[in-house]
């Protein structure tokens, strides 16, 4: 295995030729992702190396990743943030709950669960809502909850409702997907603004940004992209 510190030094030297001017007031509000399964460590070293440089809110990675990012963010202002239930919400609840409270032990700041999609095109809504309320309750105070309802998925009475139910469940934002069935749509977060008073973080497809700040301006209050770099780029 490649010694850590030299990882985090070739990430370094691969950030220092960059003549790029980020939008701070974008960046800002980007959760620079790397979701791959076949995301290495040095994937996740200079994920982390590029959030520190560029001013990116947080880093959203996979489960097994956490400790790593936890120790390579922990003197930053960058958060750490997983996933839970990823990418389709079928677990059953205790699975959901003992891997949101590892992740939050091990250093995550802030969990993206996906809601039980089967469940709630079932029409078993109150098992849609316990199922958030168990994994709300098992973390931390002041850790973050942002529940993925996957609007690809759903119809505008549906995106309304799963929201609605959401937020019932304690969710903290209300994240629109996971960007593996379909990108996000300006009216998905406008649909979701309408529907409840909590924040939405708008995620899959977006790669430039144009479209990053139509759906900024529709009212998202956070980014999860992949092209952080280049949706913050001038």
């Amino acid at each position: 295995m490649i010694d850590r510190d030299i990882l985090i030094q070739r990430a370094m030297e691969n950030l220092s030729g960059d003549d790029l001017i980020i939008d701070s007031s974008i960046a800002g509000l980007i959760d620079h992702t790397l979701l791959r399964p076949d995301a290495t460590e040095g994937d996740i070293i200079h994920l982390c190396e590029e959030a520190k440089n560029y001013g990116f809110f947080g880093v959203c990675v996979q489960p097994y990743w956490v400790p790593l990012a936890h120790r390579l963010l922990k003197y930053s202002n960058v958060k750490v943030i997983t996933v839970c239930g990823f990418p389709d919400g079928a677990n059953i609840t205790d699975v959901k709950v003992q891997e949101a409270r590892m992740a939050n032990i091990q250093g995550a700041d802030e969990i993206d669960m996906v809601m039980n999609i089967g469940a709630f095109k079932s029409g078993d809504f109150s098992i849609v809502v316990d199922d958030i309320k168990k994994v709300k309750r098992a973390l931390r105070p002041g850790t973050i909850l942002k529940v993925i309802i996957e609007t690809p998925l759903l119809t505008e009475e549906e995106i309304i409702k799963a929201s609605i139910l959401a937020k019932e469940g304690g969710a903290d934002f209300v994240k629109t997907g996971t960007g593996r069935v379909g990108a996000v749509k300006v009216r998905d977060v406008e649909v979701i603004k309408k529907a409840v008073d909590i924040p939405v973080k708008a995620a899959g497809g977006i790669r430039t940004m144009g479209f990053a700040s139509e759906l900024l301006k529709a009212g998202a209050e956070r980014l999860g992209t992949s092209g952080s770099i280049r949706v913050a780029s001038t």
